[in-house]
């Protein structure tokens, strides 16, 4: 935590990065599991790096719409929380099945909705944890772009005996207005802290850290 604020550095492919993220005061790293991300790493990779990383903030596993067997490995290779995009339309047996492999305390859900579009309240007891990140017609997350704060802010206060964490297109010179607009006190940043995709721009986290503790 930074002030009073929980920061998620996702995106990780690099051990140095990790370090600057975890000395910064970051809560969580985020690893991408996806193979389309241009942020990709793989799930033997991981491993590999996993016995040096910082020992202080969670792992978290990002997937999408994974498989039983693709979540049930990221089990096994020791990842503390497992974040999962996926489209609006997907089955809620299907979300029920991830939250019963991971525990609903340990899954963090990240719905693709649409403008316009709430989290469906059958969603609600089978997890945790909803990050909401900007709708993006191709893809699940890592547009770069900022979303609907209003709505964030929405259920936040709808739904305040889960956690929100608020994601898309965040940097050192947004935040300050998106956590005043939003409310949001976790963050997600990804492509705002780079020099290019997986490689985190070191000086644009320190200034991120720096923004988070004068909000306080």
């Amino acid at each position: 935590m930074i002030g009073n604020t929980y920061l998620k550095v996702c995106g990780q492919t690099r051990l140095e990065d990790a370090q600057v993220a975890a000395d910064l005061g970051a809560d969580y790293l985020g690893f991408i599991l996806y193979p389309k991300s241009p942020r990709y790493l793989s799930l033997e990779r991981y491993k590999e790096i996993a016995p040096t990383l910082p020992a202080g903030p969670r792992r978290v596993a990002v997937m999408v719409e994974p498989s039983l067997e693709a979540l049930g490995e990221a089990i096994a290779a020791g990842f503390d929380l497992f974040q999962i995009h996926f489209s609006h339309t997907t089955s809620l047996e299907t979300v029920r099945a991830w939250s019963g492999s991971v525990g609903a305390h340990r899954l963090w859900l990240a719905p693709k909705l649409p403008p316009g579009e709430d989290v469906p309240a059958d969603w609600l007891p089978l997890a945790a944890t909803f990050l909401l990140d900007t709708f993006h017609a191709g893809g699940f997350g890592g547009s770069g772009k900022t979303g609907d704060w209003g709505k964030f802010a929405r259920h936040q206060q709808t739904y305040p005996q889960h956690t929100w964490i608020l994601a898309g297109g965040l940097n050192p010179d947004n935040l300050t207005d998106a956590i005043t607009a939003s409310g949001a006190r976790t963050v997600d940043v990804n492509s705002g802290v780079e020099t290019s995709p997986g490689v985190k721009d070191h000086t644009k986290l320190k200034q991120l850290g720096d923004v988070l503790a004068k909000i306080g």
